[in-house]
């Protein structure tokens, strides 16, 4: 579901005989498009992320490991890369085609969180947060707070996501160094969580990071998503966000969710 009723989703899930996965595409940060396709040049970064990452789980073998996984997606969005922009993409992860994803593989009962994703696992939460998303979420909560303007003037026009984006450049710096995403370059595999599963019966949800409470029914997520749009539209009370519930948007961010029993 896009968080924009007018726009694509950046979110994907897919579903296959071997695996259960969900992909988040980041939002773009940069307006640059360094892909050597013109004819997708429409789509978002990403968009276009999500898109490649999908087709490539719904084509690989049954019996990939977690790390091949992370070898052989990383080759796929690289090949959509200009290869001039190579140094270029290095310097700035920004103008990467960047996702997370989590994985869930039937032949070897594991899940795989690379980024910011989370599952429950017979209703126990598992996530993978950037580090540093709190601290970002928390200074531009600081900022709303602090400031004399409405808090309406926040909800049409977000200066103080603005004010915070510098720092998130500065910390996509970071990206598969201290923790893990896909984007073309080297996955930082200290960084990607494995959740091995036995042979008992497990009920599984699997969803992006645009339910900020994640419950094992999608009734419930969608309720408690309600309650935060009504009570704390700019996400800085209790749950902290590094942006708000956009008038006219059904959510402050893309979301996908699925459950399923093994």
């Amino acid at each position: 579901m896009p968080k924009n009723p007018a726009t694509r989703s950046e979110d994907g899930i897919v579903v296959t005989d071997d695996f259960v996965a969900v992909i988040d595409g980041s939002t773009s940060k940069s307006t640059r498009r360094c892909h050597r396709y013109f004819s997708l040049l429409k789509r978002s970064n990403g968009e276009l992320a999500m898109l490649i990452i999908s087709r490539f789980i719904s084509r690989m073998p049954k019996d990939i490991s977690c790390q091949q996984f992370c070898r052989e997606v990383t080759k796929a969005v690289r090949s959509y890369y200009k290869a001039s922009l190579l140094p270029h993409l290095a310097q700035h992860p920004e103008d990467r085609l960047t996702a997370s994803c989590v994985i869930f593989s039937r032949l070897r009962r594991e899940i795989w969180m690379v980024g910011d994703c989370q599952c429950l696992v017979g209703g126990t939460l598992y996530d993978n947060p950037k580090p540093y998303e709190q601290e970002l979420a928390e200074r531009r909560a600081a900022i709303i707070t602090a400031s004399p303007k409405p808090w309406e003037h926040f909800l049409s026009v977000d200066t103080a996501r603005q004010a915070i984006i510098p720092r998130m450049l500065e910390t996509m710096q970071q990206q598969n160094k201290t923790y893990s995403v896909i984007d073309g370059f080297p996955i930082d595999n200290l960084h990607v969580r494995t959740i091995a599963l036995d042979f008992q019966p497990w009920e599984i949800v699997l969803a992006s990071d645009g339910y900020p409470f994640l419950r094992p029914t999608l009734a419930e997520s969608e309720a408690l998503l309600d309650q935060q749009r009504l009570n704390d539209p700019l996400n800085i009370g209790s749950f902290k966000a590094t942006k708000a519930f956009v008038p006219g948007n059904n959510s402050f961010d893309d979301r996908s969710y699925v459950r399923f029993k093994v």
